[in-house]
């Protein structure tokens, strides 16, 4: 659901300026973590598009963080998809089919 969606963005971006001045790699391991737990839970077959769209909410989330570390910082796209792709996992359907999971 859209609002499940964007409470938890906005849940995961007030920690994320909480925890802004924390080291990168301590924020990409507790992001991982997030990302994760909810590929776990939301990985059902036909959800790939919204689990992409997650992760694409919380890398610009984390970006924005990032960039209001310092008022000379130029976080560029190209530095946060090399930390995404170190730190942040790709979705991944989790659960089979119903007929697959149920098939005795």
């Amino acid at each position: 659901m859209r609002k499940r969606l964007h409470r938890k963005v906005r849940e995961v971006r007030e920690e994320l300026y909480r925890r802004r001045h924390e080291p990168t790699a301590v924020i990409g391991r507790w992001l991982r973590m997030i990302l994760v737990g909810h590929y776990r839970y939301y990985g059902v077959p036909h959800n790939g598009h919204r689990l992409s769209a997650f992760r694409h909410y919380i890398v610009r989330a984390w970006q924005r963080a990032l960039r209001r570390r310092s008022r000379k910082d130029r976080t560029i796209w190209t530095r946060m998809d090399r930390l995404a792709r170190r730190w942040l996992p790709v979705p991944r359907i989790q659960h089979p089919y119903p007929a697959q999971r149920l098939c005795v």
